[in-house]
Formats: structure tokens, C-alpha cells, sequence
């Protein structure tokens, strides 16, 4: 797949910014994208338009606050996502801080980990074996993570915690859940149609278990693991 291809991916950061007024513009031309591209995700991806065209921007922001900032159900800052409070997610902030600037990729007020900014970044990475580890060994399972905390037992879990803690009535979620579950959903059916067939000898490794800056053959990034050897099945 060559680098023009991955334009898809900056279409998808614009949906998970703070909502504005150019949210349904965005949406819409993701839903125009993904019909052409990825027509097995815009089903998903459809339950969050609709939200958007019916929704004013008061409660959008309101839900986005909710679902990714105070007491969020998800972070979008992936190095979180996957180590967590784990020392290795500040290497992996120091070196994704190094790989955007090289890219020369705006990362605005939010860390280059973000959700958004890796998006951004996809078709401007340089080297196919980076953009291949990234995607398989960081964001789709970080997405996968990330969907977990909607499933209804946690998300009543944490309901309860809240009303308790600050003896609030929070608002109730949208008669399918969370609506951005939908929205990470497509992006994950994206990412796996992008990146079939890739594969690694140790999947349960992450993209930062050793960190020794020995970047992988063939692969300008210096924190991959250098026991990493890719594998793409025809």
C-alpha cells in the first residue's frame, strides 16, 4: 500500500477531536470514505453520524468530556492505554515526540500518544515496517482496550463509583451505549482490513518491551524491539 493511501487515517483523527461546529462536515465526509473503502464498518460508523446530525454541540461536548476526559471511560493517549502508569510509556512518549517532530506532524496541545496525532501521522511515516508495527502492535490493540471499558459491566461499574463518590446523577448513556464506542469500532475495522495478514513472532509483546534504541532491520524507528521480525502472510 503506498503513503497516499493512508489518508484515510487523518479523515478518521478529525471525528475524535473536540467536538465544533465542523464536526458533521467531518462526519460526512468520513461516511463518504468509509462507504467507498470500508463498507464493512460504516454500519457502525452510521450510529455515530446519526448522533451527530441529531445532537446539538452542547451535549456533544458534554458526552466527549465524559467518554475521554473527566473520569473518561477511555483515554485517547495510546502509550496510557497500554503500559498503564509503566515507566516504558514515558520511553514511548519520548520516542513518539521524536518520531512526529521528524515527520514534522503538528501535535498541537495533546501528547504525540494521542489517538488524533497518530492518526496524523500514519501517512507520514517514512518506513512501511514502522507504520506496520505501529498499527499492529500499538493502535489496534490499544482500540481493542479501549472498547473493552464500554462493555456494559464496567461501564455500570463505574456509574456506581461516580454517583457514590460524588453523590451526582450523572447523565445517562445514549440508548446504545456510549456513541464514540461506534466511532472506534469503524476505526478498528479499518486498521485490520489496512494491516491484514501482518503479523509478529511474540504478539504478546508490546512496541516498548526493550528499549535498548537498536532500531529494527529495515526500520528507522529505534524502539522497536529489536527480537521483533515481521512476518506477511500472502
Amino acid at each position: 500500500m503506498k503513503p497516499e493511501i493512508y489518508q484515510q487515517y487523518p479523515i478518521l483523527a478529525a471525528v475524535f477531536r473536540y467536538p465544533d461546529y465542523r464536526l458533521e462536515g467531518h462526519v460526512r465526509k468520513c461516511e463518504q470514505m468509509l462507504a467507498v473503502q470500508y463498507p464493512e464498518a460504516l454500519e457502525d460508523f452510521r450510529k455515530f453520524a446519526d448522533w451527530v446530525h441529531d445532537t446539538d454541540l452542547d451535549e456533544m461536548e458534554e458526552v466527549y468530556t465524559k467518554t475521554f476526559h473527566i473520569q473518561a471511560i477511555c483515554y485517547l493517549d495510546l502509550g496510557y492505554v497500554i503500559f498503564g502508569e509503566d515507566y516504558k510509556r514515558g520511553e514511548f512518549l519520548v520516542n513518539m515526540k521524536r518520531e512526529q517532530a521528524e515527520a514534522h506532524n503538528d501535535c498541537g496541545d495533546e501528547l504525540p500518544d494521542n489517538l488524533i496525532n497518530i492518526l496524523t501521522l500514519m501517512p507520514k511515516i517514512r518506513e512501511q515496517a514502522f507504520r506496520d508495527e505501529l498499527a499492529v502492535r500499538v493502535v489496534i490493540p490499544a482500540l481493542g482496550k479501549m472498547l473493552e471499558e464500554f462493555k456494559a459491566a464496567r461501564m455500570e461499574l463505574k456509574t456506581k463509583v461516580l454517583r457514590k463518590k460524588h453523590k451526582a446523577i450523572l447523565q445517562e448513556n445514549q440508548k446504545n451505549g456510549n456513541i464514540y464506542q461506534y466511532a472506534l469500532r469503524a476505526l478498528l475495522e479499518v486498521f485490520k482490513k489496512d494491516f491484514e495478514g501482518i503479523h509478529y513472532e511474540d504478539p504478546k509483546e508490546t512496541l516498548m518491551e526493550a528499549s535498548n534504541g537498536i532500531a529494527a532491520p529495515g526500520c528507522s524507528c529505534s524502539f522497536i524491539h529489536t527480537k521483533t521480525t515481521k512476518t506477511v502472510q500472502s
